[in-house]
C-alpha cells in the first residue's frame, strides 16, 4: 500500500508517549491505581506495554527511513546510525546525571540508552541482512537469550537476585553505576537485556515491511491481525516456562508485547486510514511528532521540581516543588488517589500544549 506518512503510526507513538507521561508522573507513588504500576517482577500490566511499544514503533519507522540509504551497509548509512546512537545515549547519561552530576555514582544505563543501543544494533542488522535472514536472527536472539537466562543464572535463574543480567552488570560496571530502585543493585535497562530488545525493534521493522508491501490498507490490516495474534499467543504460552518480565525483557515478553503492538497498530490503521476517522487523533499526532523531545522535557521537568524547587508548606516544612504541587493543588480537589491521577492527567495536557505549539510552528526536533 502507498504510505506517504503513516498517520496511524504517529498516533500510536503519541498514545504511547501520553501513557508514558501518565505512568511516570503520578502526584504520589504511594497512590497509584494498579494498571498504572509496573508489575513488581514477573507479569505484564498496561504500564509494562509502554516501553516495548515505543521500541516497536522505532522499528516500524526504521523501515520507512532506511529506504533512502539504499541496499546493504553504506558508509553514510552507518555514520547516520552511529551518530544517532551516540546522541541518544549521551542524552540518557545527561538525564541520569542531572542535576547533581555525581559521576562517581552515575548510572550508566537507562531508557534512552536502551533505545539507542536497540535501535543501533537493529539498524546495522537491517542494513546488512535480508528479510529471511533477519527472521532467523530474531528467532536466534529470543532462543539464545532464553538459554543465557536459564543456564547463566544460579538458584532461581529468573529472580531479581540471581539472574545472569545482574551478574554481568555487576562484573562490568560495579554496583555504584547501577539502578537501586529494586532494593539492591539491578539495572532493568542493563547490558544483557538489551539483546532481546533488539528483537522488539526488528519485529516493528517487519511490520513496516508488511504494511508497505500489502496491496491495500485492509489487506495490511488482515495480515497484521493474524500475525499479531499468532505472535502474542506464542508469547503467552511461552510465559508458562519463561515468565513475562519487563526488567529482564524475557523472550516471552518480547513476543507478547510486540504482538499486542501490532494489533493496536492494525486497529489504528482501520480507524484512521480505512474509516478516515482522524479528528480525534490530532492531539496524539502532536505528541508523536516530537516524542524524544517531550520525553526529555518531562523527565527534566520532574527532576527540577524535585531537586531544585523547595517551598515552605502551611506547616512551615520545606518540601520539594513536586510534592507541594500535588498536596496543595490536587489533593484538596480530588483526594489522595484521584488527586494523584489528576496530577498525571493534568501534566499530559500541559505537555500536549507544548507539543501543539511546536507542531503549529512546524518545529520538529529530530534526535
Amino acid at each position: 500500500m502507498e504510505t506517504k506518512r503513516l498517520m496511524s503510526l504517529d498516533v500510536l507513538r503519541g498514545l504511547t508517549i501520553a501513557l508514558m507521561i501518565m505512568v511516570n508522573t503520578p502526584g504520589s507513588w504511594t497512590y497509584v491505581y494498579a494498571p498504572l504500576r509496573h508489575a513488581k517482577w514477573h507479569g505484564c500490566t498496561p504500564t509494562d506495554l509502554v516501553f516495548p511499544f515505543f521500541l516497536f514503533i522505532v522499528g516500524t519507522s526504521m523501515w520507512y527511513s532506511f529506504k533512502k540509504y539504499g541496499e546493504g551497509l553504506t558508509k553514510s548509512g552507518i555514520l547516520k546510525v552511529l551518530k544517532r546512537v551516540l546522541i541518544i545515549f549521551l542524552l540518557g547519561l545527561f538525564l541520569n546525571a542531572f542535576p547533581k552530576f555525581n559521576f562517581e555514582n552515575l548510572r550508566f544505563f537507562g531508557v534512552l540508552q536502551r533505545i539507542s543501543l536497540a535501535y543501533g544494533i537493529a539498524a546495522i542488522l537491517a542494513m546488512q541482512f535480508n528479510y529471511k535472514k533477519l527472521l532467523v536472527i530474531v528467532v536466534a536472539i529470543l532462543l539464545g537469550y532464553w538459554c543465557l537466562l536459564y543456564f547463566g543464572g544460579t538458584n532461581d535463574v529468573y529472580s531479581l537476585e540471581f539472574n545472569i543480567g545482574r551478574k554481568v552488570d555487576l562484573f562490568l560496571f560495579g554496583e555504584q553505576h547501577m539502578y537501586k530502585g529494586f532494593g539492591l543493585p539491578f539495572d532493568p535497562e542493563g547490558l544483557l537485556s538489551t539483546i532481546p530488545s533488539v528483537a522488539t525493534v526488528l519485529i516493528g521493522y517487519f511490520t513496516g515491511r508488511l504494511i508497505e508491501q500489502s496491496s491495500s490498507t485492509i489487506g495490511a490490516i488482515k495480515k497484521m491481525l493474524i500475525a499479531g495474534i499468532v505472535i502474542a499467543v506464542i508469547g503467552w504460552f511461552w510465559s508458562y516456562s519463561l515468565p513475562f518480565n519487563k526488567p529482564l525483557w524475557t523472550s516471552s515478553y518480547v513476543l507478547y508485547t510486540a504482538g499486542l503492538a501490532m494489533l493496536f497498530l492494525a486497529l489504528l490503521l482501520w480507524i484512521i486510514d480505512e474509516k478516515q476517522q482522524k479528528k480525534w487523533a490530532q492531539p496524539f499526532i502532536h505528541f508523536g511528532t516530537n516524542p524524544l523531545f517531550i520525553f526529555l522535557f518531562s523527565i527534566l521537568y520532574v527532576k527540577v521540581l524535585i531537586y531544585l524547587v523547595k517551598i515552605s508548606n502551611t506547616n512551615g516544612e520545606i518540601i520539594n516543588g513536586y510534592s507541594y504541587l500535588y498536596k496543595s493543588v490536587f489533593v484538596p480537589i480530588a483526594g489522595n488517589m484521584n488527586g494523584s491521577l489528576l496530577f498525571a492527567v493534568s501534566h499530559i495536557i500541559v505537555f500536549w500544549l507544548l507539543t501543539y505549539a511546536l507542531f503549529k510552528k512546524k518545529i520538529f526536533i529530530k534526535i
